[in-house]
Order: C-alpha cells, then structure tokens, then sequence
C-alpha cells in the first residue's frame, strides 16, 4: 500500500508539482490545516494580504503579469464571499485564476454552520468551473483539473471548496497525468479553408484594419511577436482595446492607438469607415460598439478567438475562426508567404487613399489638452511619468476610472503583460493589490500603479502588505478629490448634479503614507513634478505619490453613451445634448 497524505498535504503536493512559487491569502478557521501543513513547503512561498478581495487582485497582477496561474487561499463563509469581486474580475477579462477555499465540516453542510456559506453556489456564475470536494479520494484528481481548466482555451478562475474534514482525512496522492498539450483538436477547430478566405478578404479589402484585445496577450508572447510580423506585411493599420495595448508597439506607425469610448479619433472613425474590420482576441464590449446597429456599418467583420461562445454573441461577423490567436496569425502568415502575398508592396496602392484619411484624422490630434503652468493636467503627469519610465522595464497597473482612460491614452506600451488594468468588470481597487502581484512576479523591476485616489481608498490597507514583503511598489495618485468618472458622467448626463461624487473627507497621503511605513511624496506644481517622479523612482521602498490634479479636468476624447463611433466629443467645446437612451447606456 502507498503513502497517504492528509487532505492538507495533498493540496500542497499538486501545488508543488503545479510549479506553483506564491500563494496569496488570509488564514481562517475552515483552512487552518492547510496553513498547518505550509511549513513544510518551503518552494511556496505565502503572502499575507490584508483582505481577501486583495488576495484575488494581487493573484491576479501575478497571473496578468507573468503567464502563469495565480494562487488564492481564503477560509469559509466571509473569505469566500470577499473573493467573489476578484473572481469575477478575472473571469471578465480572462485571467487564470485558481482559488482554493476552507468549508465546515462535510457533516455541518447545509446547516447554517459558523462561516458557512453556499460557496460554490455563489460563485458558479463568476468560475470557468468550480468543485467542492466531498471525498477525500477525488483530491488529487480535482486539483489537477482545477489548473488545466483555468490555464487551457479561454483562461479564467477556478475555484475548490475543501471542507475541513477533508482537509484532515487521508488518501493516496497521483500525480497529474502527462498529456500532450490541448491543441490542434480541442482548441483549434478551424481549418485551412476559413484562413485561405481570410487571406481573399485581406486581398480584396481597401479600407482594412485590426482590431485587437486582451486575447492576443493571453496567447502569449508569441502571438503578439507573431502579430507584429503580420501587421508588417499587410501594410494594414491597427487598434487596440484597453486590454490589448501592448500586444503591439504603441509608438508604431500603423498603431491608430486605443478604440472606444475614450480611444482616439483616428481609431474610431477608421472602425467605423473600414470596409475589413478583423478582430483577432476581443469580445465586442459595449465600450466598444457603442451603438451596435450603427457599428462599423459597410464592412465585412472576421472574428477570431479561442471561445467560440464568444463569437456572434454581440455583433454577427462574415467569417468566423475559432482557435488560438498565436496558431491562427501563423497559419495567416505562413499562407500569405505560400501565396507569395505581400500585401504591403501588392496592395500599397489600394490601400494608401486609406492611409491618406486615416492621416486626415490624425491632424485632429484627439488626444491634445491645454496645459497650464499653474495647476497640474492630470493628461501632463501621466506624460512626464511615461517620459521618466520609458527606458526602465516598468510594469503599469491601475485602478478604474478617469485616471485608468489617462493612462491608457498617454501611457504608451510596447510589451505585452506590462499593463494590468480591469477592464470588463471595472473594480475599483483593483490596482494596488494588482501591483503587489506583479511585484512579486517580477522582483527589482519597477511596477506603477496609476491611481485615482476615490479608487486607492477601496483597497488601501494592502500598502501594509507591501511594507511587510519589502516590495517597492509605487502608488502615483491623480488626485482630483472627486470620484472623477462619476463627476464627468453627472456634469455631462445630468445636468451637473454631482450627487456624491465629491470626496470630502481624505485622509492627508503622505502622512499616510508614513503611517504605514512607507514614504509619501506630494506635487502641487507643474513646476516640480519631473524632479518628485525622479525620487519616487528611485525610492527602493513602497511610495505613496500625491499628484494634485485639476479637479474640473475631463476626459476626451469621448464617444457619448448611444451614438456612432464616428460622433465623437473632443473636448467641452464639442458638448452636445446627450439623447435619454444614451444616458440609460452609460
């Protein structure tokens, strides 16, 4: 007869052979035997968070940052419900995910036990998949599974309830079966024929371009390696949405910058205008399409992605092809080159009266703002940070609202998993426990996390965290003392009610900063702002950098809430009545 191992040793047994390094969590009474058992692990290293909401988004700066499935222990009941925010989160924007929570004793289910809660209940709409684990044999086997399911196809988060009593039972411990790598049949369905059409569209196309998202990121660094050769030999101009960006070069040329809501001018009104529109790893968001049946109207769509239940979900497309991005581009090139097809010289002149426009749009230079020598422009230090960290391998996270649209706009990316920001489901408080992730993922290279500071508020006990670990993160915070998305959206959609919006009470940063153990560095002028990032940069301790901001500054450009990509504002000049349905779209 084998060994048997404890349920608490079993799941550090499939973390070890996981290859898992970090594990992100908040002991309680459901997982003590776990936390008993973490001794003998040395590989794994443990860290402390201050709320198991920060345990989720820093696995999740690990996870975005690094490739690798990030890890989150949480007890019954309320570390289990606190998760659910970061569950959710990475489920919308596809982050592999593995969470492994404490439930009562097997016996206690259903009872309305201390700390217990319906944990896979509550979370089975924000999982790739969940499991609660009732006999102690199915362990090994579901912990394994746990992994493979959140790192293959379209990842996302997993979730493994053990009740306690499982957590001390005994069992054989199986390693997980050796299989070859999930590809050409499960993932790839698509087939030689759809690519040979691909190709003839890309041929026949005058107004083409790219449209691209967090998948191509996901593929990994190939996909965006391999994206770039592709963008290079059709001559075709590119996009990105706000997970996408750096999946190619934001200083290129062909790159048009960020589409949607807050994406540029020459972005959006090439989506609306083109007549091949070949959206290679997004979902077709609503800050995308905006209005859909005024979306792109006169082209012909492609729509390639790895989960075919992403595709024709929202907008109908012409071809689909579903697959790995890194698979589907290869093949893509590979037949462009058989054909002998390279589009940038052969189709030069097709396409150059559309390049021609798209130049026409960029003179507009959506992106501009009036600067001031006397108040700081939120748009001008995310600027001077991009100009002093550009040379650096510098990791950006963010929190949500204007400040991420800033960042996302000013802030110019040329590698993939260097921009971690939440993107479909919006958290605030996303950003700082995001960083730490990526700080550990990454050590002794400088990881940002771009703040508002009604966001930073939500998850700000996570500095103690950096303090404990030693981990420099640097928290920049546009300050403008206003929840300042909510302000924009009450100035523009109702009639300057800003119910709410205006926070009045904030704590002084910098003294908080000192309360935590870190340092605090504030600019109030334009003037001095260079030499305040120089010293926050140089800092090798965490940072809490107060940027005062202008308070009334808004984001453009804007596409407002129920019109076409190509009614863009931008900027207040341009304000116009926004429609009753536009308001309710928001």
């Amino acid at each position: 007869m084998g060994n048997l191992y404890s349920g608490a040793e079993i799941v550090f047994k499939c973390l070890e052979d996981q290859k898992v390094e970090h594990i992100f969590g908040y002991p309680g009474g459901a997982v003590l035997p776990i936390y008993d058992e973490l001794k003998n692990h040395p590989s794994i290293k443990h860290i402390l968070v201050r709320h198991e909401q920060g345990a989720g988004h820093a696995a999740e700066g690990y996870a975005r940052s690094s490739g690798k499935p990030g890890v989150v222990l949480v007890t019954s009941g309320p570390g289990a419900t606190n998760v659910v925010t970061a569950l959710t989160d990475a489920y919308m924007d596809s982050v592999p995910l593995v969470c492994i929570s404490g439930q009562v004793p097997t016996h206690l289910i259903g009872t309305d036990a201390f700390q217990e809660c319906d944990t896979t209940g509550i979370t089975r709409p924000c999982t790739k998949h969940n499991w609660l684990v009732k006999d102690i044999n199915d362990l090994p086997r579901i912990m394994h599974e746990a992994f493979k399911v959140a790192t293959t196809g379209r990842p996302g988060p997993v979730l493994v309830d053990i009740p306690k009593d499982i957590q001390f039972a005994k069992a054989k411990y199986f390693k997980p079966k050796k299989e070859k790598k999930l590809k050409e049949k499960s993932l790839n369905v698509f087939k030689q024929s759809d690519i040979d059409q691909l190709v003839d569209l890309m041929k026949k196309a005058s107004k083409p371009i790219f449209y691209t998202g967090g998948g191509v990121i996901n593929s990994g660094p190939k996909a965006s390696e391999l994206l770039r050769e592709l963008v290079s030999i059709t001559g075709f101009p590119i996009t990105s949405t706000l997970q996408g960006l750096g999946a190619y070069p934001g200083d290129d040329n062909q790159f048009l910058g960020m589409l949607g809501m807050h994406g540029t001018y020459e972005a959006n009104n090439a989506m609306h205008d083109c007549d091949l529109l070949i959206n290679i790893g997004a979902r077709f968001d609503d800050r995308i399409t905006g209005k859909i049946d005024e979306f792109s109207p006169k082209s012909k769509k492609v729509h390639i992605d790895i989960d075919p239940s992403s595709i024709n979900k929202i907008i109908k497309v012409d071809l689909s092809i579903v697959g790995d991005v890194s698979d589907v581009i290869r093949s893509t090139i590979k037949t462009l080159k058989k054909k002998n097809l390279n589009l940038e010289k052969s189709n030069k002149q097709k396409i150059s009266k559309w390049w021609q426009q798209i130049q026409k749009w960029r003179t507009k230079q959506s992106l501009n703002f009036i600067n001031s020598d006397v108040v700081i422009k939120p748009q001008y230090a995310v600027q001077r940070l991009y100009e002093l960290t550009k040379n650096k391998e510098t990791y950006i996270t963010t929190e949500v609202g204007q400040h991420q649209m800033w960042a996302a706009q000013h802030y110019k990316f040329d590698e993939p998993n260097r921009w971690m920001t939440s993107g479909g489901l919006g958290t605030m408080g996303f950003g700082l426990p995001a960083a730490i992730g990526v700080q550990i993922a990454h050590p002794g290279k400088l990881v940002i996390d771009i703040a508002g500071e009604a966001s930073v508020l939500m998850t700000m006990q996570e500095m103690s965290t950096a303090v404990q670990y030693k981990l420099p993160i640097k928290i920049f915070i546009l300050n403008n003392e206003y929840m300042g998305m909510v302000r924009q959206w009450q100035e523009l959609l109702h009639e300057k009610n800003y119910s709410e919006s205006y926070t009045a009470a904030l704590p002084d940063f910098v003294k908080l900063a000192e309360a935590y153990g870190c340092v605090g560095i504030r600019a109030n002028k334009p003037s001095e702002l260079d030499e305040k990032i120089k010293e926050m940069i140089n800092i090798d301790r965490p940072v809490i950098f107060d940027c005062r901001v202008d308070k009334m500054e808004n984001c453009y450009p804007m596409i407002p809430s129920g019109k076409a990509h190509n009614q863009m504002l931008l900027g207040p000049e341009d304000e116009k009545i926004i429609s009753e349905e536009g308001k309710i779209l928001v």
